[in-house]
């Protein structure tokens, strides 16, 4: 086979295998990345890099690799664009944590936010009670916006810093 075919079948095996990955574990806080999750990054660059390009290190074979990445990146971008389907499969979407002054205790649970990161986003956008909410939303990004119910419909963010501990009721 040709070394450079082979390179990019093993790219394009890698760069599948990894946009499963991240699907699958509900990665959504790319913006919010810590130390583990940068540790997990580097680490996982470094393993799989021989898999991309077996025992071809050459400057040709690393631009080889690197080449066809993003060439499936442009690609997976024009598809997302066009597809619906796949666009849905891929892509995160934002989450409702508070509708018209109620929690969905559920979602908040599941998304590992606690009951006090929710006040800090509230409280760093004027919010005191969760009855003014109208809207938090849990943005693919990790921000929590918040859309309060005045007639000002003021619409702010805020940076997810850490998972928290668990969830109690209260406002």
């Amino acid at each position: 086979m040709n070394p450079y075919l082979d390179i990019a079948l093993r790219s394009l095996a890698v760069y599948v295998f990894m946009l499963t990955a991240i699907r699958l574990t509900g990665k959504k806080e790319f913006s919010q990345l810590n130390t583990i999750d940068v540790v997990l990054i580097l680490l996982i660059s470094n393993a799989v890099q021989n898999a991309m390009v077996g025992n071809n290190t050459s400057l040709l074979g690393g631009l080889a690799a690197a080449a066809v990445l993003f060439i499936l990146n442009y690609a997976l971008k024009k598809l997302m664009f066009n597809n619906k389907g796949i666009r849905e499969f891929i892509s995160q979407r934002p989450e409702i944590l508070i509708h018209d002054g109620k929690l969905d205790f559920k979602k908040l649970s599941h998304l590992g936010i606690s009951d006090d990161e929710l006040k800090e986003a509230m409280r760093e956008h004027g919010v005191e009670h969760y009855k003014d909410v109208k809207l938090a939303i849990f943005e693919v990004d990790g921000n929590i916006s918040i859309i309060t119910g005045n007639k000002t419909l003021k619409q702010t963010h805020y940076k997810r810093k850490k998972a928290h501990k668990t969830l109690t009721a209260g406002g």
